[in-house]
């Protein structure tokens, strides 16, 4: 806990931590897609892929065991408002997996239901999920706390984030990510809040700067996004998903909010300001 202390104290609009990396020289904007790939963290799996038992830790550039969901700082870049993303889920795979909120150090690990390993089904005609899939880190969607927009209480999750740029990314993978806009998924109740976003060293993303240029440079990939989420439930014997706004995408300067919204129930939690239930 102690580590995590200084974390809070940069405010939303200055760049959290020592492990976030530095401008390439000579000021050269992000938006120009000219941020070199740094590798500031690492992955150790331990045990057997697709297994219950299996975790992907994280380290950070000395060798230190990190969590994933509080040591890795949200943002990068507090003028080109960029944000970190821990991809959890390749794009076109079916096996779900999750940051483990309730574990030690928050691995990454397999979501599991009644003693199995969770799939997701095909949704005709794609192939698993048709985004790279994850979160981003030193967010919360505080459960007892009802979102004004949505009048639903959070998931109790990191928020999450569905990245659509061309590469297929793995999972443990730490992304810098434009953010596009937001879709308000309702799950049983709950918001559950779908981030769109751009891997910003993508070949498109210096394209992409809102939700309507997905729409202009992706034609049918937020239909497609908003069916997947409605769809994939339905062949477990469960009903259809829910939309707040009617399934409308809101715009990046909404989605803004909401992240920083979901960062000060993190720093609520983490210090101890509301109940986190189990949470580590």
């Amino acid at each position: 806990m102690l580590a995590l202390l200084p974390l809070l104290r940069t405010s939303w609009g200055r760049r959290a931590g020592s492990l976030v990396a530095a401008r390439p020289p000579g000021g050269v904007s992000a938006g120009a897609g000219l941020w070199r790939a740094m590798s500031l963290y690492r992955t150790e799996g331990r045990g057997q892929p697709h297994s219950p038992g299996y975790r992907l830790f994280f380290k950070n550039e000395a060798g230190h065991y990190i969590s994933p969901f509080h040591d890795i700082p949200l943002k990068v870049d507090s003028i080109e408002s960029l944000f970190n993303m821990v991809v959890e889920i390749p794009r076109w795979t079916n096996a779900k997996m999750e940051i483990a909120t309730k574990e030690p150090l928050n691995p990454i690990k397999p979501d599991i239901k009644d003693g199995k390993l969770r799939y997701v089904p095909n949704i005709f005609p794609h192939k698993g999920y048709i985004w790279n899939y994850g979160a981003l880190p030193q967010t919360w969607e505080d459960p007892r706390r009802k979102d004004k927009s949505t009048d639903c209480c959070g998931d109790d999750d990191p928020i999450d984030v569905c990245e659509i740029g061309s590469k297929v990314l793995s999972s443990g993978d730490v992304i810098r990510v434009k953010i596009l806009g937001v879709l308000a998924l309702i799950d049983q109740g709950e918001t559950d809040w779908k981030l769109i976003a751009i891997n910003v060293n993508d070949p498109e993303a210096s394209e992409f700067h809102d939700i309507d240029d997905v729409k202009k440079y992706k034609p049918g990939y937020l239909e497609a996004t908003l069916n997947w989420f409605r769809l994939y439930k339905v062949p477990d014997g469960k009903p259809e998903n829910q939309f707040a706004f009617n399934g409308e995408f809101k715009s990046k300067a909404f989605a803004l909010e909401v992240i920083k919204s979901t960062h000060e129930c993190w720093k609520a939690l983490l210090m101890k300001k509301c109940d986190g239930g189990p949470i580590n």
